[in-house]
């Protein structure tokens, strides 16, 4: 069974190991996640656990994300039950603000059940699974750490341009532009997953891992924690 979780950025800070060696460590609200569904092989062809963190308000839910979680007496749901379907079982719980499926064995976990950080105890790593800072449309500078022109005389105002790109010279191009050509546009925002960072510290009461590094996005950013399977 893959243990997984899903949490919240709160921010970064730093704490002391046993042998006095600082650590920077970010600190993350994960859980109690709602198990929401369970896939399994025979009907969905494959295995996962949806888990679903913090409780949405209703009258901000969509009257499709209420239903997901509870019986609200949809005339589908009548239809079905009328002609003898048996309808998957809900969690009745409230709407939830961030829902995401985690593949593998369920294991023990029930529709209805909760996961909460003491199913990462004695986790040693995580993959750590967030969108990166949104940056908006940058130049190629910041995006791709571009050198940029010489800040010299003869160099008259293009200090942070790219320069050529090569598009028209001889048997280079065709006179276009290639694809995957580094140009300035938009920097961030992208799902990124960083692997095997230690997990330094569990607080059940509070519901707070301490993992060691950097998580991608800012405090606030919602991500998902699962077990490492990277090996070295």
């Amino acid at each position: 069974m893959t243990k997984g979780i899903l949490g919240r950025k709160v921010g970064m800070t730093q704490i002391f190991d046993e042998n006095g060696a600082c650590l920077p460590v970010t600190v993350v609200l994960a859980g109690p996640c709602r198990v929401l569904q369970v896939r399994t092989a025979e009907r969905d062809g494959y295995e996962a656990v949806q888990l679903g963190f913090l409780d949405k308000p209703r009258r901000l839910a969509s009257r499709s994300e209420s239903g997901h979680v509870a019986d609200i007496g949809s005339r589908r749901s009548k239809r079905l039950k009328a002609a003898g379907v048996q309808v998957e079982a809900k969690a009745n719980c409230e709407p939830q603000r961030f829902v995401r499926e985690l593949r593998g064995a369920p294991g023990a976990l029930a529709v209805g059940g909760t996961v909460d950080v003491g199913s990462l105890d004695g986790v040693k790593a995580v993959d750590v699974t967030g969108f990166t800072k949104g940056r908006g449309f940058t130049g190629a500078m910041k995006r791709w750490n571009f050198a940029g022109q010489r800040a010299t005389h003869g160099v008259k105002k293009v200090h942070r341009h790219m320069g050529g790109t090569g598009a028209l010279a001889a048997n280079r191009g065709g006179g276009r532009m290639k694809k995957g050509k580094k140009m300035p546009g938009r920097y961030g925002n992208e799902q990124v997953t960083i692997r095997n960072m230690r997990l330094v510290k569990l607080d059940k009461e509070k519901n707070l891992l301490l993992i060691n590094g950097a998580v991608p996005g800012p405090p606030g950013t919602y991500l998902i924690i699962r077990e490492t399977n990277k090996v070295g």
